[in-house]
């Protein structure tokens, strides 16, 4: 905001009707909005160069795009090599699953008789 820049609105003409209207306390009527783009008044932005036909004959055709990679081919061997490596994780993961139910059970089994031995040996003494 640029104070320097700021233009004051032109005072509205009222009518008999709204000076009376406005002296007696009503409000004035509604000024019309400033039209265009922003309240400046333009109503289009067109770059005229666009419409030279000289500055059109002078441009020519851009050159083709640059080479870049050759056809698309799957990529299958190397996807198997991370598959693979998930597939490698899965199987450590149920193997360490599979040995942990059977720790696991040994040592409830394990538990189990030392308690009943405990029951025992109380039972004798």
């Amino acid at each position: 905001y640029n104070p320097k820049l700021y233009k004051a609105a032109p005072k509205q003409e009222l009518s008999a009707e709204d000076r009376i209207f406005v002296n007696n306390g009503g409000t004035p009527p509604p000024t019309e909005a400033p039209g265009g783009i922003a309240g400046t008044g333009v109503t289009v932005l067109a770059q005229i160069s666009a419409h030279d036909t000289v500055a059109q004959a002078d441009k020519a055709a851009p050159p083709p795009p640059p080479e870049t990679w050759g056809a698309y081919t799957v990529k299958s061997e190397e996807s198997n090599g991370v598959i693979g490596m998930i597939d490698l994780l899965i199987k450590d993961l149920t193997k360490e699953l599979t040995e942990a139910e059977a720790e696991e059970k040994h040592a409830q089994e394990d538990y189990e008789s030392m308690m009943q031995d405990a029951a025992d040996k109380r039972t004798t003494d």
